[in-house]
C-alpha cells in the first residue's frame, strides 16, 4: 500500500502523506511520493492540495533511518528529495499546502513548495537540519532562497529554532491561518479558486515566476557532495540528541 494517498475532490487532487507517526521521509515514502507526483503530472487535475495525516504535515527526513544508511543510499535519498521538491515546486497545476500540524526540516521545505499555504493553530515549524548534522539538499536550499526573505532564511537555517504557527505566519512561511479543524476545507476552497483561473495561463505564469530555481540546484542534484553522502559524521549523535529532546518534551 502506498504511503501517499491521492483522492479526487471534484476534480481537485487531495494528496495525503500517510506514514505515521510523523510522516517522516524514508526511501519508501520518497519512492511513493515521486510515483504519485508523476501520476498527477500526467493526470493534470484542476489543482492539488497536499496535506499530512494525523498531527504532522511532515517531520522531514526520518532521523532514525538516514544517519544509519550507507553513504551511497544517503546520496540516493538526497537525490530523491531533490527530485520531489523540484517536482512539487514546478508542478504545473495550482498547489495548495494544507499544513495540518508540525512541519519541520524537509517537511517545511515541502510546504514552501506550495503556491498557497494554509496553516492551523497547532504544531511547530522550523528548519532544523543544522542541529542534526544533515546539510540541506541543493533543491531544498534553492526553495528557501526563492520563497523566504534573506533575514528569515538566515535565522531559520543557521539557528535551527522551532516556532509556533503564529510566529511562522508572521515570518511569511504561510499565507493564512485558520482553526485546526478548518485547514483542509479552507485549502480546498483556495484550490477551487485557483482552479477557476485559465489553466494554460496559470501554468505559464507559474513557470516564468519560478524559472531558474531548479536550475540553480542542478549541480547539487547531479553531482558534488550529494553523490558521495549526505549526513555528516556527527549526524548519528546529533540526531539521537534531537530525538531524545523530542521525547522529553512530549
Amino acid at each position: 500500500m502506498s504511503l501517499v494517498r491521492v483522492d479526487d475532490r471534484d476534480g481537485i487532487a487531495l494528496v495525503t502523506i500517510d506514514r505515521p507517526p510523523a510522516n517522516a521521509m524514508d526511501p519508501q515514502l520518497l519512492a511513493d511520493g515521486l510515483a504519485a507526483l508523476d501520476d498527477l503530472v500526467a493526470a493534470a487535475p484542476s489543482a492539488a492540495v497536499l496535506t499530512g495525516s494525523g498531527g504532522f504535515f511532515s517531520g522531514g527526513a526520518d532521523l532514525r533511518v538516514v544517519p544509519a544508511l550507507p553513504a551511497d543510499e544517503q546520496a540516493e535519498m538526497a537525490r530523491q528529495i531533490n527530485r520531489l521538491f523540484a517536482g512539487w515546486y514546478e508542478f504545473p497545476r495550482p498547489l495548495v499546502c494544507a499544513v495540518n500540524g508540525h512541519a519541520v526540516a524537509g517537511g517545511l521545505i515541502l510546504a514552501l513548495c506550495g503556491d498557497y499555504r494554509v496553516v492551523g493553530e497547532s504544531g511547530s515549524f522550523g528548519l532544523t537540519e543544522v542541529k542534526v548534522g544533515i546539510p540541506y539538499p541543493s533543491m531544498a536550499m534553492a526553495v528557501v532562497h526563492a520563497e523566504l526573505t534573506a533575514p528569515v532564511a538566515r535565522r531559520l537555517t543557521m539557528l535551527g529554532r522551532l516556532y509556533d504557527a503564529a510566529g511562522a505566519l508572521e515570518m511569511g512561511l504561510f499565507d493564512e491561518q485558520v482553526g485546526d479543524e478548518a485547514v483542509l476545507d479552507r485549502s480546498l476552497e483556495m484550490a477551487a479558486e485557483y482552479a477557476a483561473l485559465p489553466a494554460k495561463t496559470f501554468e505559464i505564469v507559474k513557470r516564468r515566476l519560478r524559472a531558474g530555481v531548479a536550475d540553480s540546484a542542478t549541480k547539487g542534484l547531479f553531482g558534488g557532495a550529494e553523490m558521495t553522502g549526505w549526513a555528516l559524521d556527527d549526524a548519528p549523535d546529533a540526531a539521537a540528541t534531537v530525538l531524545s529532546n523530542r521525547r522529553s518534551d512530549q
